[in-house]
């Protein structure tokens, strides 16, 4: 395997780690008791569905770093799902799960 695809790898797995540390901690937060006066309530909720919000964002961002993690398996990694061009390494250095070259995400490939 070589080095650079097995940093991506160590990168992904540590991002996917931290991300399911974050999302026991919203889910322990969501389930925690609520405050039975009515202006801490409307608060708490407020700040639920900010933490809901942030916990949808983090299954879906997990969702797509187990893809890519099957990706590297099958050697398919950097390679775009959709057109089957190489995916820029400048574009996996910043969204090293991305399935998408450029173009294909933008809509134009």
């Amino acid at each position: 395997m070589r080095d650079d695809l097995k940093e991506r790898r160590k990168a992904l797995n540590a991002r996917l780690n931290d991300l399911t540390s974050r999302l026991t901690g919203i889910e322990q937060e969501l389930d925690a008791p609520k405050s039975r006066d009515w202006e801490d309530r409307a608060t708490e909720l407020e700040g639920d569905e900010v933490l809901e919000r942030l916990g949808h964002a983090g299954e879906v961002e997990i969702s797509l770093i187990r893809e890519a993690l099957r990706r590297m398996d099958r050697g398919e990694y950097g390679v775009c799902v959709s057109c089957g061009e190489e995916i820029s390494s400048e574009r996996l250095d910043v969204l090293p799960f991305t399935p998408q070259c450029r173009l294909c995400a933008r809509g134009e490939g």
